[in-house]
């Protein structure tokens, strides 16, 4: 599938967006059908995400979820009614088998990376897999996290950037480790946990919603293949990540902008390569 997405005709770069969380069906199909007459329009190769349960949460009586199997049914059914593919987090082994019947892409949250049992499981399905790259590690030791997915017979890998953890309660994005990671495998960009403010006194999670373009544009510009954004019509009323994700409403534009710098870098590289 990964070469599907990097491979499109337009030259456009792929989209991975959703909710944080699956809250509802309506939430779910409303989001995925907003989102895709945006990325109908600009060419852009989308794929749905949503979680079908939140395993990392900061408090105990934080939301995680509405049931595995009632969210990854709406999972499911998000696909078959909008033709496109799906990804969700998985956080065990035994995890892996269970999402790969209703979505398309598993991902490995960035705290698992190095797991290997969850990534050779992951691997096992088929099913592309998507390796956060952890808040703790450089851009060259994900070599070795896709390394155990490929030798484990699946070529069908990519890895996100995510942040890198600065101080004790905030992230930073280093671009320069993208162009490292495409050495090992395509590289998406995930924009709005990027900029998450984790570990705050209250136990929830802020975010610096405002540098959403700021980031999204770096990584286009340095060369991402793909992009990763949550997204929800109230973030201030999402039962997760709420301060970091993106106004839907704001998403088009956004996406448009992203879009027309894409297809620079693209003429750029064109005339760099002498063609």
């Amino acid at each position: 599938m990964i070469e599907k997405l990097i491979n499109a005709d337009s030259g456009n770069f792929f989209l991975l967006a959703g909710p944080c969380v699956i809250e509802g069906e309506a939430m779910a199909m409303d989001i995925a059908e907003t989102v895709l007459k945006s990325t109908e329009r600009l060419g852009i190769p989308y794929v749905f995400k949503g979680s079908y349960r939140k395993a990392n949460r900061s408090r105990l009586d934080s939301f995680t979820g509405i049931g595995d199997e009632a969210a990854l049914k709406i999972l499911r059914k998000v696909g078959e009614t909008f033709h496109v593919p799906v990804v969700t987090d998985i956080h065990t082994p035994d995890e892996a088998a269970m999402a790969a019947e209703f979505v398309d892409v598993l991902q490995i949250p960035a705290f698992l990376c190095r797991q290997t049992d969850l990534l050779v499981a992951a691997a096992r399905t088929g099913r592309m897999v998507n390796i956060k790259k952890g808040q703790f590690l450089s851009p060259e030791a994900m070599e070795h996290a896709v390394n155990k997915v490929r030798d484990a017979g699946n070529n069908d890998v990519a890895i996100t950037e995510r942040g890198t953890t600065f101080g004790y309660q905030d992230l930073i994005v280093d671009v320069r480790g993208i162009p490292v990671m495409r050495r090992f495998a395509p590289v998406i960009m995930d924009v709005t946990h990027s900029l998450q403010q984790p570990n705050q006194a209250s136990g929830v999670t802020g975010g610096r919603p405002e540098l959403i373009e700021t980031i999204a544009r770096a990584a286009i510009a340095v060369g991402a293949d793909g992009i990763f954004i949550e997204t929800h019509r109230t973030p201030a009323t999402a039962k997760s990540d709420g301060a970091n994700m993106l106004r839907l409403d704001l998403l088009d534009g956004l996406l448009e902008r992203l879009t027309a710098l894409r297809h620079a870098v693209n003429q750029i590289d064109t005339v760099n390569s002498g063609q």
